[in-house]
């Protein structure tokens, strides 16, 4: 059940039976040459949604300008500043506090985006403590996780690329994109086949280090199968994390 796709009755009804609702968030950046710049709200939002229909938890819209200043020197990213991201997840917690929502699980995408959203938890806590942050009864409580680092995955990403996953424009990321659209899959010669590894910086100093947008990694390997794999494990762990934090 989608938030979005739902009318103000079904979510009426949904708050008689449970104050829980998955939260996608992810950043519209590059990933690569052919990686899609929707990747990290994609994959967030795909396994989010098939674990929300899995476990009967309702999902909401998807967060999917997060934090990619590094990635602005490719064209196409779009990133927010921390002050802004934070204003907006405060706001979007008060919203869904105000219905009654007491349980907001954020599955995030992005690595980048994991210190601002835990300082918009810390913002939307304040809220609570200083009875500011809404005026109806929820109080409500946040989890952050990273698709990731759900039980098993990362030990599949790896079973399933044991050279070239790297740690930007994964091939394990491609795949999962791919799943979800495959008429959007690309083939693009890699050069270096491997990507190099390195610190981030600035936008230009990336671009410098990075040419075409991979760290570490070899996404040519990404493949539609793969991605129903990791999008399997994922949502198998979200559905468990996810009731047991409604529960709660």
């Amino acid at each position: 059940m989608q938030l979005h796709l739902s009318s103000w009755p079904e979510i009426e009804a949904y708050l008689a039976k449970s104050k829980a609702v998955i939260i996608p968030i992810g950043s519209t950046e590059q990933h690569g040459p052919n990686g899609l710049i929707g990747t990290d709200a994609i994959c967030a939002e795909e396994i989010a949604r098939r674990a929300g229909d899995e476990a009967g938890v309702l999902v909401g819209p998807t967060f999917n300008v997060g934090q990619a200043q590094h990635h602005m020197a490719f064209p196409g990213t779009m990133t927010l500043r921390p002050s802004t991201m934070i204003a907006a997840m405060v706001d979007w917690a008060a919203s869904l506090a105000h219905h009654g929502f007491e349980r907001l699980y954020w599955l995030n995408g992005h690595g980048g985006n994991s210190a601002t959203i835990t300082a918009a938890f810390s913002e939307i806590y304040h809220g609570v403590s200083f009875g500011t942050a809404v005026t109806n009864r929820a109080r409500p409580r946040c989890m952050l996780r990273n698709w990731w680092e759900l039980s098993g995955v990362m030990d599949l990403c790896k079973q399933l690329f044991p050279v070239g996953e790297g740690s930007h424009a994964t091939p394990s990321e491609v795949s999962v994109t791919y799943f979800a659209y495959p008429e959007a899959q690309k083939t693009v010669e890699m050069s270096p086949r491997i990507a190099p590894y390195g610190p981030i910086l600035d936008a230009e100093d990336y671009r410098r280090r990075f040419p075409d947008g991979r760290i570490g990694s070899d996404p040519s390997q990404a493949n539609i199968e793969a991605g129903a794999k990791v999008v399997e494990a994922a949502v198998k762990a979200v559905v468990a994390e996810v009731r047991s934090f409604a529960d709660s």
